[in-house]
């Protein structure tokens, strides 16, 4: 992190994660599954990129797919809590919200939300 390796990094939960920095090449997309952190810092780095916030339909969603995945009861409740938090500044800088209740269709608005800016963008 301290030799500029990193496009975005963040701590998150006592957890380090972070997007090492790449050239995907003239004509591709670059995505990715980042937190709030990182997309304050693509924001800055990058002011013409698409940032798009995935929600889940409810809090109670959220939930459960926490314990199908495992997770204790003090992460599931620090991760609500962070998500609660991080969900008002997230839409105002978003460009786009994404209710991620089915994969499926969650993938389809993605892809339509690309779609759009690479119209914008030519």
């Amino acid at each position: 992190m301290a030799d500029d390796g990193f496009f975005e990094w963040a701590e998150f939960l006592g957890n380090l994660y972070g997007t090492p920095v790449g050239d995907p090449g003239p004509g591709c997309d670059l995505l990715l599954e980042i937190d709030l952190q990182g997309a304050r810092q693509v924001r800055r780095l990058r002011p013409d990129a698409t940032l798009v916030l995935l929600l889940p339909p409810s809090p109670e969603v959220q939930e459960q797919r926490l314990r199908a995945r495992g997770d204790d009861d003090e992460h599931i409740a620090r991760r609500l809590a962070e998500g609660r938090a991080e969900e008002r500044e997230g839409r105002a800088i978003a460009d786009a919200v994404v209710v991620n209740d089915t994969v499926g269709q969650a993938t389809a608005d993605v892809a339509s939300i690309l779609d759009l800016h690479r119209s914008d963008t030519r």
